[in-house]
């Protein structure tokens, strides 16, 4: 199977906003929450912070430092939509366009944002 530049560039985009919704998006986080402790901490001006900290142990420890690092998940991400595309290509790829074109509205509403900041 050729890959075209069009469809590299989807899988691409597809990736890079699994990562995003993985690692960052609050609507995943009761995927994160069981490999994360909370640990709050006073600062110099008094008021509480609260950090999300990686388990230390085991597979919810190996889950949290994954899920913690966006490289770290992206490789996985790439990897899990690159099988996903070549195995199961007509049910996978309206999902990676999906994903495709709400990878790329997100960095169009990054750059709209750092524009009217301007």
């Amino acid at each position: 199977m050729e890959l075209t530049w069009l469809e590299l560039f989807i899988i691409v985009l597809a990736s890079f906003r699994l990562t995003r919704l993985l690692v960052y998006d609050q609507i995943t986080q009761f995927i994160r929450a069981p490999f994360f402790d909370e640990v709050e901490e006073v600062d110099e001006t008094g008021q509480k912070e609260t950090y999300l900290v990686a388990k230390n142990r085991g597979i919810k420890g190996f889950f949290g430092q994954l899920l913690s690092c966006h490289w770290c998940t992206g490789v996985w991400c790439a990897i899990f939509i690159c099988c996903l595309y070549f195995v199961y290509y007509n049910i996978a790829f309206p999902i990676l366009l999906v994903l495709a074109v709400a990878g790329l509205a997100s960095i169009i509403e990054v750059l709209v944002q750092k524009w009217l900041e301007d």
